[in-house]
């Protein structure tokens, strides 16, 4: 069975995945040039995340969507197990929102010409200026209306446990007095581990996002902020698999 699931990704779901993804980030290109750019920049991100995932075989349970209201603003915080995260949430968390990413992706052929195109945040450290525009752009999205969704750990896990939390998402949250929800992603580390890398193939497993309860800001300042990311890490540590239970240190981070 394991070499017949290396043989369909070689011919099947990797050809899927690089068609589907070219389609994409056309559709993202044209329908933000012509038309609404936050409809163009969400939906089709989703049918392309969900496609990939059907096309890997790869089964998704999401628990706890109903925390959610229709009308309000998040900032939904993850932990970062692998690549397949970005699809998981893309997917199935069923908002549309905007990620916080490292700018360097903006670099990767056609999902960086989609995330430029559909405004996505790039989360760019090299200076103070650069900073605080990747800040500036969070909190216009947020006062839109929409949501923002943030890996805190700032990289992928090399062992599918936790490493840190920082506090840029926290403190932005703080800031405009929103929610904070905490994701907990089970089974991308299984699928594809940090160490092995995207070129290779992956391993089927199945995979979870557990959508915590919000976290309301109770009060505004220092003290609010370490106490919603204490709060959120306990969340999402809450709800991960035994073996992937407990804090390592990330040396990424």
């Amino acid at each position: 069975m394991n070499i017949l699931y290396k043989i369909y990704q070689i011919f099947i779901a990797f050809p899927v995945m690089i068609i589907i993804t070219i389609i994409t980030a056309f559709e993202v290109g044209i329908g933000t040039t012509i038309g609404n750019g936050h409809y163009w920049g969400y939906y089709p991100g989703r049918w392309w995340a969900k496609v990939i995932m059907r096309a890997f075989l790869l089964p998704v349970k999401v628990e706890g969507s109903e925390h959610l209201e229709s009308d309000q603003s998040y900032v939904f915080v993850a932990n970062h197990q692998g690549i397949f995260d970005v699809f998981l949430i893309y997917g199935y968390l069923g908002r549309n929102f905007k990620w916080m990413m490292k700018y360097q992706l903006g670099k990767i052929p056609f999902v960086g010409y989609a995330c430029r195109k559909s405004h996505q945040i790039f989360v760019d450290k090299r200076g103070p200026k650069k900073i605080q525009k990747t800040y500036e752009t969070a909190r216009e999205i947020l006062q839109e209306g929409y949501s923002v969704t943030v890996f805190p750990e700032g990289a992928r896990s090399f062992t599918g446990h936790m490493g840190k939390f920082r506090k840029g998402a926290f403190a932005l949250a703080n800031e405009l007095q929103l929610p904070v929800v905490p994701l907990t992603i089970n089974g991308s580390f299984d699928v594809l581990p940090r160490t092995r890398g995207f070129i290779n193939l992956i391993d089927w497993h199945p995979l979870s996002l557990t959508i915590h309860q919000p976290i309301y800001p109770v009060g505004q300042g220092p003290e609010n902020v370490d106490a919603t990311m204490r709060q959120a890490y306990e969340s999402v540590m809450s709800a991960l698999t035994p073996e992937y239970q407990g804090y390592v240190e990330n040396p990424d981070q």
